[in-house]
């Protein structure tokens, strides 16, 4: 008898087998699984730190309308808008969502990145 280790899918497996013998004697394996330990998952999850937004007066914040990723920013801080340019696309749902200032002024700061995920009510530009 022969012992192996395999390993299949992450597990291993102690195996015994028996040679063939030219005579033709058909082998036995004997297949015993370790014992399962127990699958403890452990994540480390950094609080969040949000900082907190000041807002001068004449200021507006444009907030997500729901849930989703900035799939592009279409504009930069400093920019001039008029009401109704596109200042960024938000992926929702497999579409793209135009977010458009609500009024003319110009982007003081703009509060997310390209590709990350914001829930309904995040800031995203602030209009001056």
């Amino acid at each position: 008898m022969r012992k192996f280790v395999i390993s299949v899918n992450g597990n291993s497996y102690e195996v015994e087998v028996e040679e063939v013998s030219e005579s033709g004697t058909v082998s036995r394996q004997t297949v015993q699984a370790p014992p399962k330990a127990p699958v403890v998952e452990t994540k480390k999850v950094a609080p969040e730190v949000k900082q907190e937004l000041v807002v001068s007066e004449g200021q507006e914040v444009v907030e997500a309308p729901m849930p989703g990723n900035i799939w592009k920013i279409q504009v930069t801080e400093g920019d001039t808008v008029k009401s109704g340019d596109v200042l960024l696309i938000l992926e929702a749902m497999k579409m793209e969502n135009e977010i458009l200032a609500p009024r003319d002024g110009k982007v003081v700061s703009i509060r997310t990145a390209e590709g990350s995920v914001v829930d309904t009510g995040d800031e995203l530009i602030i209009i001056e």
